[in-house]
């Protein structure tokens, strides 16, 4: 099949898959909504640098929201994700026994979390057979022809038809290497890329 002969090369390409240096489900969970509209290389210190401080949601919830903001500064729209924090460390306590919900239905109740920063973290943390879709997985889904969509809900649905199910956990983070080394959003390297005799784009 033509998905699994591109899963197979993004495999083969990144052998060491997309490793999170820590797999906690409230540190995936938070690290996940500050990496909204932020990239990786500013999300990962930011977020080590607030756990370092405020690391559990008991202290997430009890924080003065200026210190949250001087904490994750570098990130974007730090100030709305500030409070953010606050709120969804103070409904973990309150509805779910500070335990981050390992179901998406309840995740995506969450103040800030839609499907794909709830799939992320049943993904990373639970282990779950789920498709997380960001930018890069819908971007790279649409110029591979594996979908033809206009939403990253829609993409979500549509690979589920046609991913095998055993793969759909490393969706995400092969694409996502994929997306932001190769297969870029603009100037994509075409000319160095291991898909460049299949891509419908190309051919």
């Amino acid at each position: 099949m033509y998905v699994e002969e591109i899963i197979s090369r993004l495999k083969e390409l990144y052998p060491e898959g997309y490793f999170h240096i820590n797999r906690d489900p409230f540190y995936l969970l938070i690290s996940t909504v500050l990496s909204q509209r932020t990239r990786d290389e500013v999300t990962i210190p930011t977020s080590q640098r607030l756990f370092s401080v405020l690391d559990t949601p008991e202290k997430m919830a009890t924080a003065d929201v200026d210190e949250i903001q001087e904490l994750i500064k570098d990130v974007g729209f730090y100030k709305v994700k500030s409070q953010r924090l606050i709120n969804i460390s103070r409904m973990l306590l309150d509805e779910y026994d500070g335990i981050v919900p390992d179901d998406i239905n309840e995740l995506v109740k969450l103040p800030g979390v839609g499907r794909k920063t709830a799939n992320c973290v049943l993904n990373y943390a639970f282990d779950r057979d789920v498709i997380a879709v960001d930018t890069h997985v819908h971007r790279i889904s649409n110029r591979m022809g594996l979908v033809e969509t206009e939403t990253p809900e829609e993409t979500e649905i549509e690979l589920e038809k046609v991913v095998p199910k055993d793969m759909w956990k490393e969706i995400n983070g092969l694409m996502v290497l994929f997306g932001k080394t190769i297969c870029k959003p603009v100037s994509p390297k075409c000319d160095k890329c291991v898909m460049n005799d299949i891509c419908p784009k190309l051919i």
